[in-house]
């Protein structure tokens, strides 16, 4: 059986990866991914937490809301891509200034 840390020690890792995507990144999709990589290790920190009986709340509940959240998030960087895009595709000149 897995330990507790390992699963911790993976989630940080992931959540760090995620966090330097998002913070040194200057393309919206790039920082996107990012975040959904720290909502993906929070997802795990939760499932392993839930595995291992330390919460009262079950762990799939969490996760169920932190894939709402992302869920939502996607849905905002997809409306922003499509307006950027219909601005592009009219005035190219106003978008690269």
């Amino acid at each position: 059986m897995i330990p507790l840390s390992w699963y911790i020690i993976f989630a940080a890792a992931l959540f760090c990866v995620g966090l330097y995507g998002a913070l040194a990144r200057r393309n919206a999709l790039a920082i996107l991914m990012g975040i959904e990589l720290m909502l993906n290790a929070t997802n795990i920190n939760l499932v392993a937490f839930w595995r291992y009986g330390t919460l009262a709340i079950r762990g799939q509940v969490f996760a169920l809301i932190v894939f709402a959240v992302a869920a939502a998030e996607a849905a905002v960087g997809l409306a922003l891509i499509i307006s950027i895009y219909r601005c592009a595709r009219r005035s190219p000149s106003k978008i690269s200034t």
